[in-house]
């Protein structure tokens, strides 16, 4: 039986929630994580920045996310994740007021990812928290046997 659009809609709503939930500790780890490893402590004036930024985060991402899971399957045009990778611009911007250099990225991540220069872009949902493993999966297989639902298989 193919996934109801009603669990679609169910998962979807789980997921936006989940992000917006941890966004904040992510932007707030990340920014510690980044000078900590430039300069060996973390500037409690920059820290405050990475909490505030981190609400931010929460806030605009989230509004984004839900946005894209409003959609109807069909129009979605992008992804979760990919909306998710978004919220690097959070951290970074902590970091740059900060005077923290970019680190060194391989030629991969600065073609894919160029407004990252602290290598923070989450590759999985997993990467930003784990509890967002599990939802990013069944999002992915429920929107997948949604689309199946409607258009049947490919020859």
């Amino acid at each position: 039986m193919w996934a109801s659009m009603a669990a679609v809609d169910d998962i979807s709503e789980r997921l936006a929630a989940a992000v917006e939930r941890v966004l904040p500790a992510w932007v707030e780890r990340s920014v510690r994580r980044r000078l900590l490893d430039w300069s060996g402590s973390a500037d409690p004036a920059a820290l405050a920045q990475g909490a505030a930024a981190g609400q931010r985060a929460s806030e605009e991402v989230g509004c984004e996310l839900r946005r894209l899971l409003a959609a109807d399957v069909d129009e979605q045009w992008t992804n979760p994740l990919s909306v998710l990778r978004g919220a690097v611009r959070f951290p970074t911007e902590v970091l740059r007021r900060a005077g923290v250099p970019p680190v060194v990225r391989d030629a991969y991540d600065e073609a894919h990812f160029p407004d990252d220069d602290y290598a923070l872009v989450p590759r999985t949902f997993a990467d930003v928290d784990v509890s967002l493993h599990d939802l990013g999966l069944a999002w992915g297989a429920s929107k997948a046997h949604a689309h199946l639902g409607r258009h049947g298989r490919a020859p």
